[in-house]
């Protein structure tokens, strides 16, 4: 109790003294009085333009005070940043229920009324005190929760790949979660001097969970991409990966599974080979010719065994590709209804070696509440290869 800082505010000298001993023999050591609300505000530091932290853990308030009442003062405070929530306890002589429930409305968690009944200060005090005290541990802990999510959105982040730009090969890709923590991913790596694998991925769910899962699948990623490198060893060992988080049924009511679509691009060549396991088909435009990237298996982590079957598509001058999350193509389906025909139509828009995965995103023309809060996580990933880059 010696570590509590309460404030007591009344007009009357004789009940500040009265309200100070009785609180002081209870064990309460660090009071502050203050015979006016304006005193008050000034302890406060409420009209500062850099106030100071005041360390304050309770107000006992006189109800009707000259110039500004204990109501006026209660909402004033509250209505502060810095104090609010701050636990007040009106110290009163006024009996009107009306103009008590007016004050209870104001703010105030409790009231006492005068002449004061010792016993009755002090439990109404601990009470409200243990509220507090409850809140603060809660702020505490939503705190350090919003600092370790801070952290793991940071660390998702980083798993993104970033632009990639060269002679016969451009990436791009823009991402639009609808939490701190997301269920995409996308990556792509070089194979070898000619060959680039790339994938996007949506892990079921939003959140902590689904971003856990897909960490696990980073883990793993660059030495399956890159070791595997065919498509459809990639896909087979990726859903033997997702299995082994699987639980027995009798310990867990929810089995993880995720779509993805791997390709590997093969400059030399000039061929698209491809799994899509589950995924929105994705887009592909080869000598204005379009194809959508269909051939594949089904999502991954449903079941130990799954078949899978790859697709090639070949190029002669250049190659266009468009991968993206059902966040996009459920948001297109309801605005337009055919989400192919206008993802195609804007993909032609522009073929230069300057747009890329942002512009079309833009070119779409999703709302600014679409893409500040979108209902689902939005990611688009955007390839051009040959005479496109």
């Amino acid at each position: 109790m010696d570590k509590m800082n309460i404030v007591i505010v009344d007009d009357n000298a004789t009940n500040l003294m009265i309200i100070e001993k009785i609180i002081r023999r209870a064990g309460y050591r660090k009071i502050v009085l203050k015979s006016s609300a304006r005193e008050l505000y000034d302890y406060l530091q409420l009209d500062a333009a850099e106030p100071e932290e005041v360390p304050v853990d309770l107000i006992l308030m006189d109800l009707m005070m000259p110039e500004i009442d204990g109501m006026e003062a209660c909402r004033t405070i509250l209505a502060n940043e810095r104090f609010h929530g701050l636990p007040i306890i009106f110290v009163t002589a006024m009996g009107d229920s009306y103009k008590m429930a007016e004050a209870m409305d104001a703010g105030a968690l409790d009231y006492v009324m005068k002449p004061i009944n010792k016993v009755e200060l002090l439990a109404r005090m601990r009470s409200v005190l243990r509220l507090k005290h409850e809140k603060d541990l809660r702020k505490e802990r939503e705190r350090r929760l919003q600092y370790e999510l801070d952290l793991a959105k940071q660390v998702q982040l980083s798993m993104l790949s970033g632009p990639l730009q060269e002679e016969n090969v451009a990436i791009s890709a823009v991402y639009k979660p609808t939490f701190e923590l997301a269920g995409d991913l996308y990556a792509w790596y070089q194979i070898s001097p000619t060959r680039y694998g790339v994938i996007l991925l949506d892990v079921m769910g939003h959140g902590i969970s689904s971003s856990l899962v897909c960490m696990y699948i980073y883990s793993v990623l660059k030495d399956t991409i890159t070791g595997l490198c065919d498509p459809e060893a990639v896909i087979r060992e990726l859903n033997r990966r997702m299995n082994q988080l699987q639980m027995p049924d009798s310990l867990s009511l929810i089995n993880y599974y995720f779509t993805a679509i791997y390709f590997v691009l093969d400059t030399e060549a000039q061929t698209i080979e491809y799994v899509n396991a589950g995924h929105p088909a994705g887009v592909a435009i080869v000598d204005d010719e379009v194809k959508q990237l269909t051939a594949g298996s089904c999502a991954l982590g449903f079941f130990e065994e799954i078949d899978v079957s790859k697709g090639v598509i070949e190029y002669r001058d250049g190659a266009r590709i468009l991968l993206y999350t059902d966040g996009l193509s459920e948001w297109l389906e309801d605005e337009h209804g055919d989400e192919m025909e206008r993802l195609v139509s804007r993909l032609g828009d522009s073929l230069d070696a300057a747009d890329n995965a942002e512009g079309l995103l833009e070119r779409l023309e999703l709302s600014t509440e679409q893409l500040n809060a979108p209902k689902d996580d939005i990611c688009l990933v955007m390839i051009s290869a040959g005479d496109l880059v």
